[in-house]
């Protein structure tokens, strides 16, 4: 019993988390299986699932969110604070800045020319794009709602948006976490600008802050395995009927692949050149960051768990991860991009519309800053795609055509946004020489080791 029990220790995060996530796709087909042979209408094994498993998931990100506002406040206040130069803020702020912005263009040229090649839209046979509109024309039109009144508000919105007028307010809801960034910075450099005999004992309580958050980290991924587990097995079971993915499955596989090459190539290939850290340790590094982006379908929820692979796992100083990750998770949204020049295309496509080469041009720019804005949080991005179908002269209304699979690819999308997280911070940090060697090699072992230390 000790040995298996010892066993199950040493057993690495992310080999947990991918046995939940393979255990919860089981028992989610399982039950849509026995429910579909048995003929039941009330569909009693998936409302099982539904209603006793599911609620665990809700609870991981519940939990991951909870803490995602304190994490921040306390890990950028902590950062700014310690550099006591406001010259090395900003050395810091513009580089994390503009390789963002990179990473962001290089992710939405690709989504372009995959969809160009492959041109997925011209795959989709009239009868399935009919079904769809009909079925999610109500859905779609809220989304659509949201974004002309988004549109409606002015050029210079997202700078007064950026700035919060209730810091208690904005620190309530986790979609304006741009103005706890803001408000967080702020803070930061009223430190680095004040006497340090004066700021001594505000300073100490947000270090300490800092360390009681990363335990409650600690705590919250102990039960991770058991939260994707749920979470994937509610999924499987609340699935529309397949027939219509298959439908899309031309779409869903152009922006699968642009996704990929950006997980897989742009990345690692980045982190190698600028970094000089290999593939495996790149992956084995930020590996159980992916697996829980790919089942909240949120940066931010995600947030915390990048923060503890990126520092512990990957060598990114503290001081350097505290500032660049909670922007990153904010306006790095590398997935969203893609998906938006794919989708956007793929939609004129699918309507015979024949785009410019400005007008694919105009999606470029309209996609980025449309991803930079899109909020950390489950499917931002279709909200920020309909003022990109609006730029290029696309109907709104087409966004019902991939209502359908953007769920599943949202949660890809997220994975794409974490790691380009992972790779800007490791970057950044080896041009301003705060990349080290990692503190631990794996997670359980950095747990296992806090507890013996507390004992």
């Amino acid at each position: 019993m000790s040995k298996r029990s010892n066993s199950m220790k040493k057993l690495a995060l992310h080999w947990k988390i991918i046995i939940g996530m393979i255990l919860g796709i089981i028992i989610g087909f399982v039950a849509v299986i026995i429910d579909n042979r048995t003929g039941s209408e009330s569909n009693t094994v998936k409302r099982i699932v539904i209603d006793y498993v599911k609620p665990f998931g809700t609870i991981f990100i519940n939990g991951l969110k909870l803490i995602a506002v304190p994490l921040i406040v306390a890990s950028l206040v902590k950062a700014i604070s310690d550099m006591k130069d406001i010259s090395k803020l900003s050395k810091l702020g513009g580089r994390t800045l503009i390789t963002y912005i990179a990473t962001t263009v290089v992710a939405v040229i690709i989504g372009m020319v995959l969809v160009n090649l492959i041109k997925p839209g011209e795959y989709i046979p009239l009868e399935i794009r009919e079904s769809l509109s009909v079925q999610y024309q109500e859905a779609a039109q809220g989304k659509i709602d949201v974004a002309l009144s988004q549109k409606e508000t002015g050029p210079l919105q997202a700078l007064i948006d950026l700035v919060p007028s209730n810091i208690f307010e904005a620190a309530s809801e986790n979609k304006n976490m741009l103005q706890v960034i803001f408000f967080a910075i702020l803070f930061g450099i009223g430190i680095i600008l004040s006497a340090p005999e004066k700021t001594k004992t505000v300073k100490d309580f947000f270090d300490n802050l800092n360390e009681v958050v990363l335990k409650i980290i600690d705590l919250i991924m102990i039960y991770s395995p058991l939260g994707v587990f749920a979470l994937m097995a509610s999924l499987v079971a609340e699935n529309p009927d397949p027939g219509i993915f298959a439908g899309l499955g031309m779409y869903s596989l152009t922006l699968l692949l642009g996704l990929a090459i950006m997980i897989f190539g742009v990345y690692p290939l980045l982190v190698y050149l600028f970094t000089g850290k290999k593939y495996g340790f790149f992956f084995s590094g930020i590996g159980p960051a992916q697996l829980v982006a790919f089942t909240t379908s949120s940066s931010a929820a995600t947030l915390p768990v990048t923060m503890e692979r990126v520092e512990e796992h990957l060598g990114v100083k503290k001081e350097a991860a505290s500032f660049i990750l909670p922007i990153g998770a904010t306006v790095n949204m590398d997935g969203t991009s893609c998906y938006q020049a794919v989708a956007a295309i793929f939609i004129a496509q699918a309507f015979d519309i024949d785009l410019s080469i400005g007008a694919q041009l105009g999606i470029i720019l309209t996609a980025t800053l449309a991803s930079i804005g899109a909020a950390a949080v489950p499917s931002a991005g279709i909200i920020m795609l309909v003022i990109v179908l609006g730029q290029a002269g696309i109907p709104e209304a087409g966004i019902a055509l991939i209502f359908a699979v953007d769920r599943p690819l949202d949660m890809c999308r997220t994975v794409v946004n974490v790691t380009g997280d992972a790779a800007v911070s490791m970057i950044v940090a080896k041009s301003t020489g705060q990349l080290g060697d990692p503190k631990v090699k794996d997670w359980d072992d950095h747990y296992n080791n806090e507890n013996s230390a507390t004992n």
